[in-house]
């Protein structure tokens, strides 16, 4: 998430219905420009928390309304799926094994927990001491993780919030924490610090501990926000205000960026029947564009393996 985003005016959706054929080649070029996903406008600046659901469909908060998640099928059509509760609102979302969302809930310092199936919301996890939890990444194991930023302050913090619900603070006086992500083997938990366009590593223990930090990469210049994993431990980290993908190695070697049409993405999440579809939200546009990779993300690979 981002302070001030605004939605700037954009060409019509373009079908993705009709490219998508068009990417099941045997060798999709991995650094190819990204097409509309959904129309310009039809989420709002506040877009961000993709994640895909076991089915292929993709959610998506601030559909059309701040206080909303959205759902997009498969073939770029996009719907209400719940409004938040009053004094909530939502930023990060992930998934578990059994197919429950998660959300983190930044205006009310919650995580919340959605049952698919009866759309009922309710807190998993509350502590007063958070700031504003912003992004979620979920270990094998359910563990989820949240980034903490403070925007007004320019610091953060990191939490580990176990399957019972109970909070960890992990560490605080941090940047302004942002993206957050697991490792494919679960050894390595990822932190970006957006003003400070920093990228960190931690080794990451069975029982969710963090130890030995390192800084994985310092960007020059312009922000950072969410960030995933592929299925190779690559991670793919968004540059807001440059308007790319920067795909990183494990090493904290910059392999390559992929062009974006917007200028501000905010998170993105591995899909498609193959899990190398790439969905990122932007806020500039208010819209998700996709485009394909070469690896498939860890999160559809652990699902493949469920």
């Amino acid at each position: 998430m981002r302070a001030n985003h605004r939605v700037s005016s954009a060409a019509m959706l373009i079908a993705f219905a009709l490219a998508l054929p068009a990417c099941h080649a045997a060798n999709p070029k991995p650094d190819a420009k990204s097409t509309d996903f959904t129309a310009p406008g039809s989420f709002t600046a506040e877009v961000e928390g993709p994640a895909v659901a076991a089915d292929g469909k993709l959610y998506a908060v601030s559909f059309a309304r701040k206080p909303t998640i959205g759902v997009v099928t498969p073939d770029g059509k996009a719907d209400l799926f719940i409004d938040m509760p009053q004094g909530s609102t939502a930023n990060g979302m992930r998934f578990n094994r059994a197919g429950d969302m998660f959300l983190a809930d930044y205006t009310g310092h919650n995580v919340l927990k959605v049952d698919m199936k009866t759309k009922k919301v309710s807190v998993f996890a509350h502590n007063d001491k958070m700031n504003q939890p912003n992004d979620l990444a979920i270990a094998d194991n359910d563990t989820l993780y949240a980034s903490d930023p403070n925007w007004k302050d320019g610091n953060g913090q990191l939490w580990r919030i176990d399957t019972d619900g109970s909070t960890h603070l992990l560490e605080g006086n941090m940047g302004t924490t942002n993206g957050v992500e697991v490792s494919p083997d679960n050894k390595t938990l990822y932190v970006s610090e957006s003003n400070q366009r920093n990228l960190w590593a931690y080794d990451l223990s069975k029982d969710g501990k963090i130890s030995n930090k390192r800084l994985l990469m310092k960007f020059p210049d312009h922000g950072s926000d969410g960030m995933r994993c592929d299925a190779e431990g690559n991670i793919y980290q968004t540059r807001y205000g440059k308007g790319t993908i920067a795909v990183i190695s494990p090493k904290g070697e910059l392999i390559r960026e992929v062009q974006l049409t917007g200028k501000n993405p905010s998170n993105l999440a591995f899909g498609g029947p193959d899990g190398r579809t790439i969905y990122v939200t932007m806020a500039d546009r208010g819209n998700i564009e996709v485009f394909r990779n070469d690896v498939p993300g860890r999160s559809f690979v652990k699902r493949q393996k469920k």
